[in-house]
């Protein structure tokens, strides 16, 4: 047998099971993400407060998680532009997204939410030159008119200011998916927990965390655990899996937001989000049927 079918018999079993693993890591992030609604229009606590006590629970989460892996030196000593690139425009799309929340209802950032596939797959485009599959461009698209149906009926009169911090966090997470891409040994603990770091100081300033009751803090204090699970899950998953497929994989959010603030919160969304919202669920699942062919190998 030539070095090269060894080669490939070695190396493809392990590129699938690397993209099955992204799947997964995507689809986990969503679903958790789903529930940041629910936490932030559970509590009286103002945004800046919700920042503060999110941050700096996921902040000492994500430093337990470097620790025991044993990934603390290395990470930060690996961190580099790219690094502190996730850094800086993860704190920036956190700061906009909690109040994008209070400001208006959880499907109107949900919604807009569903833009990050064709935001990153534009971004990988123009700067990557990773271009999307015509299924995954297809996908997308079936995807942003599912979110055209929702919006004309359930978003009526937005508020301005929460649509647009809406926009503003969700081109900061496609940006983020794209760099992860563009440079996959960017590690991924070290820039969540300076994204948490980098915004306590500022949530002390504008806030007042420490006036929140300690029932409120535990629930906030929870919200930041899951957030750093899930945005571990997408930092991992988004270097295995091409930009344009991660940002419509974690789309999957958008359906199950409006729904459990349906459930939990009496919110309840009328006939379109539900066209809508399985309009895009029918696309993401479209989407994974795609297999990609391996390459043959050169003969010797």
């Amino acid at each position: 047998m030539s070095q090269a079918s060894v080669t490939r018999q070695r190396t493809v079993p392990d590129g699938l099971s690397q993209r099955g693993l992204g799947v997964a890591l995507l689809l986990l992030s969503a679903g958790v993400f789903s529930t940041a609604g629910l936490f932030t229009k559970g509590v009286e606590a103002g945004s800046w407060a919700i920042i503060f006590w999110r941050g700096l629970f996921a902040g000492l989460f994500t430093l337990v998680y470097l620790l025991a892996r044993g990934r603390f030196r290395m990470e930060f000593a690996t961190l580099g532009a790219s690094g502190w690139a996730v850094a800086i425009i993860g704190a920036a799309g956190s700061a906009i997204y909690i109040p994008a929340l209070k400001i208006t209802s959880i499907a109107n950032v949900t919604l807009i939410y569903a833009a990050v596939p064709l935001l990153a797959a534009a971004m990988a485009w123009a700067w990557i030159g990773e271009r999307p599959s015509r299924r995954v461009l297809l996908c997308c698209l079936a995807a942003f008119l599912g979110v055209l149906v929702i919006v004309q009926g359930s978003l009526g009169a937005p508020e301005l200011v929460g649509d647009l911090m809406a926009l503003g966090m969700t081109a900061s997470l496609a940006a983020i998916m794209v760099i992860y891409r563009r440079f996959p040994d960017t590690p991924v603990g070290a820039p969540a927990f300076l994204m948490c770091v980098l915004l306590l100081p500022p949530a002390i300033v504008f806030g007042e965390p420490l006036a929140a009751s300690l029932g409120e803090i535990g629930i906030m204090s929870a919200f930041g655990l899951i957030f750093s699970v899930a945005y571990l899950a997408l930092a991992e998953g988004a270097r295995r899996v091409p930009a344009a497929e991660a940002g419509l994989l974690s789309s999957l959010e958008m359906p199950l937001a409006p729904l459990w603030a349906w459930l939990l919160l009496a919110e309840l969304p009328p006939v379109d989000t539900w066209i809508g919202g399985a309009a895009i669920m029918g696309a993401v699942l479209y989407s994974q049927m795609e297999r990609k062919t391996p390459c043959p190998a050169q003969k010797d």
